[in-house]
C-alpha cells in the first residue's frame, strides 16, 4: 500500500506541470495585450500597457513565456479580477470556504442517500420499491438543477417561509462584517460554533436545506443508478452464492460482501462530485446567493474577466488532479489488489 501510494504521489506533480503546460498553451490564443491585461490594476498601468508586456516577457518565446507566468503563479500572483475589483488569489481564498462549506453539506447526503437507495433496488429486484427508485433515478438525472432549485425556492421560501437564501440571517453576516463575530475558517456553521454562538450555526443550516435538497435529488440519481447495476453484478456472481450456502444472513452477504465490491465504480463518481462542488456548483450559489466561487466565476466568463477564468481553470486542475488521487487511494483500501496491479 505504501508504495502504491507514493507513487501515486510522484505522478501528482507531473500531472501538475502538464496541466499548467495546457491551460498556458491555450492562453497563446490571446494576443500579448490581453495577457497583459491579467497584471493591470489600474488605469495609469492600463496606459503603460507595453511596459507590463516586457515585464512578463510576453514579447519573447514561448518558454521564456511559460517559464515567467509559472514562477507568477507559484508565487501566488494569478493577476487582477475586474469581476471582483481585487487580485485572483485574494477572490479564490475568500471563497473557497464558502463553496468547501457547501460541498461537504450537500456530498455526505447525497452519497448516503444515493447508496442506500440504489441498495435497496438491488436487494429487491423488480419489486416495488426497485421501481420506484428507478423512476426517481430517472426524473432526478432528467430534472435541470435549476428547475428544481427555483421550484424550492418558490415553494420553501416564497410560500412557507421555511427556509433562507444566501449564508445566514443578515443580522448574523453584519455581525461577521463588524468583527463582533470572528472568522476563524470562512464557514458559518464551524466558525458560529467556535464563536461559542449556536444560534449562528442554527441560521447556516437553515440556509443550506434548500441548497443541499437541490442537489442531492439531482446528484444521487446517477449514484442510485450506478450502485443498482453494479450489485445485481455482484449478486450474481460465484462468491455471493458460496456465502449464501455457508449459511451466512442475507443482510451480512448483501451488506458486507455484495454492497463493498460494487462501491468500487461509485468511488469515482463521488471523488469528482466532491471535487466539482469544491470549485463552486454555478447554478446552485446562483440561484440561492451564495457568494462562493460559482457565483463568481459565471459573470467573470461573461465578462470576460480572463484573470478570474485561468484562475478557476488551474484551481478545477488542481483540485480534480488530487480528487484522482485519492480515489486512487481508496481503491487499493477498498480492493488491495489494486495495490498490485
Amino acid at each position: 500500500m505504501t508504495t502504491f501510494i507514493a507513487r501515486r504521489l510522484l505522478q501528482l506533480p507531473v500531472v501538475l506541470l502538464a496541466l499548467s503546460l495546457l491551460i498556458f498553451g491555450m492562453m497563446q490564443f490571446l494576443t500579448p495585450e490581453q495577457r497583459a491585461a491579467t497584471y493591470v490594476r489600474t488605469e495609469q498601468q492600463a496606459k503603460n500597457i507595453d511596459l507590463i508586456i516586457r515585464q512578463y516577457n510576453l514579447d519573447k518565446g514561448f518558454w521564456a513565456q511559460y517559464t515567467t507566468w509559472l514562477n507568477q503563479v507559484l508565487h501566488g500572483n494569478l493577476g487582477y479580477s475586474k469581476q471582483s475589483h481585487e487580485p485572483v488569489l485574494t477572490t479564490i481564498r475568500k471563497r473557497l470556504p464558502v463553496s468547501t462549506e457547501l460541498a461537504i453539506f450537500m456530498f455526505f447526503p447525497t452519497l448516503a442517500f444515493g447508496i442506500w437507495m440504489g441498495t435497496l433496488a438491488a436487494t429487491h429486484r423488480d419489486k416495488l420499491i426497485d421501481q420506484f427508485v428507478r423512476v426517481f433515478a430517472i426524473a432526478g438525472w432528467s430534472l435541470p438543477t435549476f428547475v428544481l432549485g427555483i421550484w424550492l425556492l418558490a415553494v420553501l421560501y416564497g410560500y412557507f417561509h421555511c427556509c433562507g437564501i444566501g449564508r445566514a440571517d443578515d443580522k448574523y453576516l453584519i455581525e461577521f462584517a463588524k468583527g463582533t463575530l470572528k472568522t476563524y475558517t470562512g464557514m458559518i456553521t464551524i466558525d458560529g460554533l467556535l464563536n461559542g454562538r449556536p444560534d449562528v450555526t442554527f441560521s447556516g443550516l437553515k440556509h443550506l436545506v434548500m441548497p443541499v435538497l437541490t442537489y442531492m435529488v439531482v446528484a444521487s440519481a446517477q449514484i442510485m443508478r450506478v450502485l443498482r447495476s453494479s450489485m445485481l453484478d455482484v449478486l450474481n456472481s460465484d462468491y455471493v452464492r458460496t456465502a449464501r450456502a455457508k449459511g451466512l444472513p442475507e443482510r451480512v452477504v448483501n451488506l458486507k460482501h455484495a454492497r463493498r465490491n460494487a462501491i468500487i465504480p461509485i468511488v469515482t463518481i463521488a471523488g469528482l462530485m466532491f471535487a466539482f462542488m469544491l470549485e463552486g456548483v454555478f447554478f446552485i450559489e446562483i440561484i440561492f446567493n451564495i457568494p462562493g466561487l460559482g457565483q463568481w466565476a459565471v459573470p467573470a466568463a461573461i465578462q470576460l474577466d480572463f484573470p478570474a477564468v485561468i484562475g478557476i481553470a488551474l484551481l478545477t486542475g488542481v483540485i480534480v488532479s488530487i480528487a484522482n488521487l485519492v480515489v486512487d487511494i481508496l481503491y487499493g483500501i477498498i480492493d488491495p489488489r489494486i495495490s498490485f496491479q
